[in-house]
Formats: structure tokens, C-alpha cells, sequence
């Protein structure tokens, strides 16, 4: 197989199962109670599968919390600079500065990272999610709570974080894998069941997640101008950050292996966090339209840049 013929086997089975979801929404294929439900499916059981057995079987380095301090720190940084942006442009959207932070990884970054680079290589945008999940699960969730309900009692935001499967998978996986036991499970009958079990899981995640985020994909004409403003500037900052953090961290600093910088790239291209509109106060309908015009917009678009860097970089 040649090398372009290659890319085109990547990169186009991506955009089917995207248009697939978009072909199910426009022919009433599916419910959208359906799709909700694989949803459920793709959060609480695939992709906790995925990630359990790449934690379980990558080798954890103490480079890795290098990367893990550095991405916590861009997500508060990129938040603090959308409160400022707010307030200097006299922006009417009180969760402009929560559009400006986060990264859609679960529903977006490991569909794309996983179908373009193998699930065997998910294990290396998993380590360069987890500050990013440590932000998500107890700043960005109780700072979101706090606009719509008022304090938060940090007891409830801790609940929450390791009552969340995919938590519960990163640190099983983590927890096993310091012990030693990957061999023991996989060679043993009942856990060596499971983990094929697991692996059937995981399997699913990559379709089911993106025909789910072709199914979502629903721009409204009215506020595109709007929504690009958030789109330009996050890129704008990402994108040349990305590259810069992949030459000199990952590469000359810590001296870590291709794969982290293209899942570096991969996570700070993707769209703000989807659960946004989950957890705004009801009452604000302009506000949410807007906020899911952002978001649609800005999947399509990271879509684009990924296929771009993918084609650039089909190897790592």
C-alpha cells in the first residue's frame, strides 16, 4: 500500500461515520433518545475500556507529570484569559470565559486520535489528558456548578470525579499497572475473559463516538460571526502553543517519543467541553444557542485541522 493510499484509508472512515450521523439525523434513522442512549454506551462503558487498558499497559514515566502540571495550568491560564477577554471586548456571555478553556477529549480526541493512529496508541493522548481531567472534574465542573447553583461543597465535586467511570478506569488501570499485574491479568481465565471482554468494549468506541458527534453537528446561521470569535482566538493561541510545547518541552526537555506531540497537538485543537450546556442555568436559551453554535462550529473545524495534521504526520 502506498503512502497516500494509506492516508486516505485513515482519514476518510472518519468522515463517513461522521456523515453516517449526520445521514441518521436528517433521515430520522434513529431517535435522538437513541442516540442519547449510545451515548451512555460510549461514556460509561466503551471508553472507560479503552482507557483502563491503556493505563494498565503503558510505561508510566516522571516526565508525565511534567506534562500533566503544564496542561492544568493552560486550562486555568486559557480561563483566566477569557474572564479578561470578556471583560475588555464587553462580551454579553456569561460563559464566554468557559468556552475559552477545556478540550472535548473524551467525544472528540479519542475518536480521532484512536481511528487515525490505532487504539493502541490511545495511552499517549490519555497521558496528556489527565491534568486536563483534573481541571475539568474540579475547577471547570464547580466553577460551571457555581454559575448555575451557587457554592459547591467540595466533598459533592469529589464524589462526583471518582464516581465518574472514566476516572474509575484511569485509576484502576493506573493502580494495577504500578503493581505489576498487566501479564497476570490477561494470562489468568476469568480476568483474561474480561479483558477480552474489555477489548470487545473498547472496539466500539470509536464508531459509536463519531457517528454521535456527526449526529450533534447542527449549525444554526444565526451568530456563525459570533461563534467564530471564540474559534479564531483559541486556534489563533493553540495552535502555535502546541507547536512550540512539542519542539521544546516534549521533544528537547523531556525528550519524550513522537506520539506524545501528536497528541499534544490532538487535544489543543478540539472543540470546547460538550457538557457545557449540560450544566448552564436553564433560563439563559440565547446564551445556549449560542454556546452550541461554538461548539458545532468548532468540532467541524477541528475536524478539518485534524485531518490536516494528519496528512502531514501519517507516522509517529
Amino acid at each position: 500500500m502506498d503512502h497516500t493510499t494509506e492516508i486516505i484509508n485513515r482519514v476518510l472512515p472518519i468522515l463517513f461515520l461522521i456523515f453516517l450521523g449526520q445521514w441518521i439525523r436528517r433521515r430520522n434513522f434513529l431517535a435522538e433518545s437513541t442516540i442519547e442512549d449510545l451515548r451512555k454506551i460510549a461514556v460509561n462503558l466503551a471508553l472507560p475500556a479503552v482507557l483502563f487498558t491503556s493505563f494498565l499497559q503503558i510505561q508510566l514515566k516522571s516526565a508525565y507529570f511534567v506534562i500533566f502540571g503544564l496542561i492544568f495550568i493552560l486550562c486555568i491560564s486559557m480561563f483566566g484569559l477569557g474572564q479578561w477577554l470578556k471583560r475588555r471586548l464587553n462580551l454579553p456571555y456569561t460563559y464566554f470565559p468557559f468556552l475559552m478553556t477545556g478540550f472535548e477529549y473524551g467525544m472528540l480526541g479519542i475518536s480521532l486520535f484512536g481511528s487515525a493512529y490505532g487504539l493502541e496508541k490511545i495511552g499517549y493522548i490519555a497521558i496528556v489528558d489527565l491534568g486536563h481531567e483534573i481541571f475539568i472534574w474540579f475547577v471547570f465542573l464547580a466553577l460551571l456548578l457555581m454559575k448555575r447553583d451557587g457554592l459547591q461543597k467540595p466533598t459533592e465535586l469529589a464524589q462526583s470525579f471518582f464516581k465518574s467511570p472514566v476516572i474509575i478506569a484511569i485509576l484502576l488501570g493506573i493502580l494495577l499497572n504500578i503493581v505489576g499485574a498487566q501479564e497476570s491479568l490477561y494470562r489468568l481465565p476469568i480476568t483474561g475473559a474480561l479483558m477480552t471482554t474489555l477489548q470487545f468494549l473498547g472496539n466500539l468506541t470509536i464508531p459509536i463516538i463519531l457517528i454521535i458527534v456527526g449526529y450533534g453537528i447542527k449549525l444554526d446561521r444565526y451568530g456563525i460571526k459570533e461563534a467564530l470569535l471564540v474559534v479564531a482566538i483559541r486556534l489563533i493561541i493553540l495552535i502555535p502553543l502546541a507547536l512550540i510545547l512539542n519542539t521544546f518541552v516534549i521533544g528537547e526537555l523531556l525528550h519524550l517519543e513522537k506520539p506524545f506531540a501528536a497528541a499534544l497537538f490532538t487535544l489543543l485543537i478540539l472543540a470546547p467541553p460538550f457538557i457545557i450546556p449540560l450544566y448552564m442555568r436553564p433560563d439563559r436559551v440565547e446564551e445556549k444557542r449560542y454556546i452550541n453554535n461554538v461548539l458545532t462550529l468548532y468540532t467541524v473545524i477541528s475536524i478539518a485541522i485534524y485531518t490536516v495534521y494528519f496528512i502531514l504526520n501519517p507516522q509517529i
